[in-house]
Formats: C-alpha cells, sequence, structure tokens
C-alpha cells in the first residue's frame, strides 16, 4: 500500500528529520515536499533528503496564485506523478503528528479497520504550551503531552481535522484540510468515515472541514497538533508566518485559542521506538547530521535576533504574561458546551 504525505515548509529544517521519522513509522510510504522562501537550510536538508530517496522535494518559489503559497503546492501536487502512483494521500504540516490508536499504529492499521471508507477524518487534538518558554531539539511528542479534552465544546478550529482519502479519481486534488474538486458524477461513491470509526453524511464528502463538537473524534486515530510549542518556538513561528495565509501576523489570539493543557496524553509513545530507529538510520548521514545542527543553530540565533526587534520582542513579553495553558472549569465547560452546540448548528447550513 503507498500512502503520500504532502508537506509544505518555510524556515523549519529544525524539525524535518523527526517528523519524517514519524510519519514514517506510521505508515507513510513517500512524501511530496514543497519549500518556500527558507532562510535555515531547509531546501539543503529537502535536497539531501530526495538525493538519499527519502522524499521528493519541490521548491514553491511563487508566483502564487490567489489561494496562497500552500493552495499553490497543492494544485502543483494533483499533477504530479508521485501523486497518481498513491493509493491513499494525507496533506500534513509538520506540526501534525499521526497518532493511530489501534494495531500496531499504522495508517495501514486503520484502513483495514475501515474497509468501507474512501476518506478518513484525522481530528486535531491540540496540545499546549504548558508554561515552556525555551526551544529544545527533541522531538514534539516528546516535549509536549497536556493536550485539550477528548470532548471539547469550543473553539471549532480545535475540531478541524485532514483527510486521509483514497486516490480513485472520485476529487481532482488535495486540498489543506480535505480533497478538492468532487466530481459530480463520481461523488456518491465517496464513503466518509470519522476517526471514531462512525460513517459520515454527504455534507463531509463535499464541503466539512471540521468534525462535530461534544463527542469523543479519537476513538481509532487522531491527528497530534503542536501549534504553539515553547514561547521562543511561537515567536519564529510568529515571524515566519502561517502557511496558509503568510501575510496573516500570529498575536496572543492565536495563542490563548489553542493553548489546551486539560489533560495528560502519552498515546504517541508506543510508536516513539520505531520514530527513532528511523531517526538514527537518517542521522547516519553526515551530510543530513550537519545540516540538522545548523539549522537549530540557526533558530537559536534567530530567535535572538528578533528579541532586538520591538514587535517580537513585546510578543515575547505577551506569553510570558498570559495566563498558563487552561485547565477547563465545570462552568467554562458548561459554557462552552453552549456556544459550541450554536456554532454546530450553524455549520449545519
Amino acid at each position: 500500500m503507498h500512502i503520500l504525505g504532502i508537506l509544505c515548509v518555510r524556515n523549519e529544517a529544525a524539525y524535518l528529520l523527526d517528523w519524517l521519522s514519524h510519519v514514517r513509522a506510521a505508515g507513510i510510504t513517500h512524501v511530496l515536499a514543497y519549500s518556500n522562501d527558507c532562510a535555515d537550510g531547509t531546501e539543503a536538508m529537502l535536497d539531501r533528503l530526495a538525493e538519499l530517496g527519502h522524499l521528493t522535494h519541490v521548491p514553491n518559489p511563487g508566483p502564487y496564485d490567489k489561494g496562497g503559497i500552500q493552495f499553490t503546492a497543492l494544485k502543483d501536487a494533483a499533477r504530479r506523478a508521485e501523486l497518481k502512483r498513491a493509493d491513499w494521500i494525507l496533506p500534513l504540516d509538520i506540526d501534525e503528528y499521526i497518532n493511530v490508536h489501534m494495531g500496531a499504529g499504522t495508517l495501514p492499521d486503520l484502513i483495514e479497520a475501515l474497509p468501507e471508507a474512501t476518506a478518513i477524518t484525522l481530528t486535531w487534538r491540540l496540545f499546549g504550551n504548558a508554561g515552556t518558554v525555551r526551544y529544545e531539539d527533541r522531538p514534539l511528542p516528546a516535549r509536549f503531552t497536556r493536550a485539550a479534552p477528548r470532548v471539547l465544546h469550543w473553539p471549532w478550529r480545535a475540531a478541524m481535522f485532514k483527510t486521509l482519502y483514497r486516490n480513485d479519481g472520485v476529487y481532482r486534488g488535495p486540498g489543506v484540510h480535505r480533497p478538492r474538486g468532487p466530481k459530480p458524477d463520481r461523488i456518491a461513491e465517496a464513503r466518509w468515515f470519522d476517526g471514531s470509526g462512525r460513517a459520515l453524511d454527504a455534507q463531509f464528502a463535499e464541503r466539512r472541514i471540521f468534525s462535530d463538537f461534544g463527542q469523543d473524534n479519537h476513538a481509532l486515530a487522531q491527528l497530534n497538533h503542536y501549534p504553539l510549542a515553547s514561547m521562543e518556538e511561537y515567536v519564529l513561528k510568529a515571524d515566519r508566518g502561517r502557511a496558509v495565509h503568510s501575510d496573516d501576523l500570529l498575536g496572543l489570539d492565536y495563542w490563548v485559542e489553542r493553548n489546551f493543557a486539560a489533560e495528560e496524553d502519552r498515546s504517541l509513545d508506543r510508536l516513539a521506538p520505531r520514530a527513532a530507529e528511523i531517526r538514527a538510520e537518517l542521522a547516519e548521514d553526515p551530510t543530513l547530521a550537519r545540516l540538522h545542527a545548523e539549522a537549530v543553530a540557526w533558530r537559536r540565533a534567530h530567535f535572538e535576533a528578533l528579541m532586538l526587534q520591538e514587535p517580537y520582542r513585546a510578543l515575547m513579553g505577551r506569553l510570558l504574561m498570559a495566563p498558563l495553558s487552561r485547565e477547563v472549569s465545570a462552568e467554562s465547560a458548561r459554557t462552552l458546551k453552549a456556544y459550541g452546540l450554536k456554532a454546530r448548528e450553524l455549520g449545519r447550513d
């Protein structure tokens, strides 16, 4: 079974080896990676990984269509031979880690468990900052283990998903959260299931990008999402810009809405030994090892440079002064449930 991962990155070379090791351990067989405007050696690392056969690297310097950088890359991916050869496709970001809860913890196990599925939604589980200030050169799942509740009523972005879908021609191409361009004469063939194994109705096949609130969407699988990481890393992310809307500035609102640490979740630990073996094999290449060390040094030096600029120094100060990751109180949970149910109804329109 050939499962293609699609990745878009900018200035994230320090995370590449950890992320690639993880997705390979989770069942991704090849990665189609797009890069744009990188200053930290990302392109050089992707080129080396491509030379060694671990992925395909496609520079994405622009010009970009009105959808932005990531949409431009995904439109290009739809025309690539790597995509045409794939049995299943899963677009991901570098802060998203596949977490299958059954079988051996791999995507083939999930696909085998849902034999009728042509699309499976992997709903985010947000992992918060938990008061971590400094950047460390260790995998994100090892550093951040406090997450949003399994059942969450608000915000709706916490219930967004990425879609693992069969490359059977029903859709014209991949999208950020779901495949794009359903073919009217074939859309009836689509069979969507969620991460708890429930069959989903027709609206998911054509337009939904978030799961229903107020239920556990992670019984079989989830997508561990680390949108914040440490405070230092968040400042660097603000400087980099968002993947979809690169001109949007990240501030405290983005931070607060995603900074959950209500429950401990170490369920990804069981995949860690397999990922560590792959990571060690990659590090045996001296060029990759050197490029990784240079990328880590770049992140530390670039953060220090940003601290000489008032907007980023002010953002770091606000992060240090902000309340720690949210533990959802009973009263807050009741209020959020009311808002969530209202938003859920609006989402059905």
